[in-house]
């Protein structure tokens, strides 16, 4: 019980940036590792695409053939962009190709058939948060390509008590609900099955437990509401 509430502010800190905004429906919705690997694009360069922007990230931004509005710049904290000619965009939460978009048909009051890229120089910090019976939970740096299993790794393994079969990951989903991902990490471990071994995602939650979850939908709103204090407005109904 005291290890558990050592990562209390960790929990709430993790859940709150996830599942902020999820709205009064609290339903879960949940799927299999087998199956999101086969409709999710494992290639990090496909992930890069897919990247949602973030406050903090650097962003090069190249026109072709007017080089002369070229910048280097960082997302600001309230998630907009500030560039010559245009008034001020909101970067973040657009991949970047939905913000080369936005720019085309900005700038194209001003330029005639503007060509520019977005290109994402650096990323702000993301983070993964790896709980339960794992030998050292809380928060680790996500710098590059992370899997569930290497997750495991860098919380320093399982501990003897762990349930393999039923690791579950929660990530906030495209319409911000919270998603549960059952992960067989026996699998993954033995060699049977590398396809539960996903890629996870900028502020995903690895979820080692003690014994069987019969209901991953019911255990993650439990989980949820058990480890945050809710206060009115945090986006999730009471």
């Amino acid at each position: 019980m005291k290890r558990k509430f050592s990562y209390i502010s960790y929990i709430v800190l993790f859940l709150t940036i996830t599942l902020t905004g999820c709205g009064g429906n609290k339903a879960t919705t949940f799927s299999s590792a087998t199956a999101l690997s086969s409709s999710t694009p494992q290639n990090y360069e496909e992930k890069i695409e897919n990247y949602l922007l973030q406050p903090g990230d650097n962003l090069d931004i190249k026109f072709f053939y007017n080089p002369e509005l070229n910048e280097s710049i960082i997302i600001r904290p309230d998630g907009r962009i500030s560039l010559p000619l245009v008034d001020e965009i909101v970067a973040a939460g657009l991949t970047p190709a939905e913000l080369t978009n936005v720019l085309k048909e900005k700038y194209a009051v001003e330029v005639k058939q503007p060509k520019l890229t977005v290109m994402v120089r650096s990323f702000s910090m993301q983070q993964i948060f790896v709980d339960g019976e794992v030998n050292r939970a809380g928060i680790f740096n996500l710098t590059g390509p992370m899997t569930v299993l290497k997750s495991i790794s860098l919380a320093e393994g399982l501990r003897d008590t762990a349930k393999t079969e039923q690791v579950i990951v929660i990530r906030r989903g495209v319409d911000k609900k919270p998603i549960g991902i059952l992960v067989n990490l026996k699998s993954i471990i033995e060699g049977t099955d590398m396809s539960q071994d996903i890629s996870l995602k900028p502020f995903d939650i690895v979820y080692v437990p003690k014994s069987s979850i019969a209901n991953v939908n019911v255990w993650i709103d439990q989980y949820i509401r058990r480890n945050i204090p809710f206060q009115p407005g945090f986006g999730i109904a009471p």
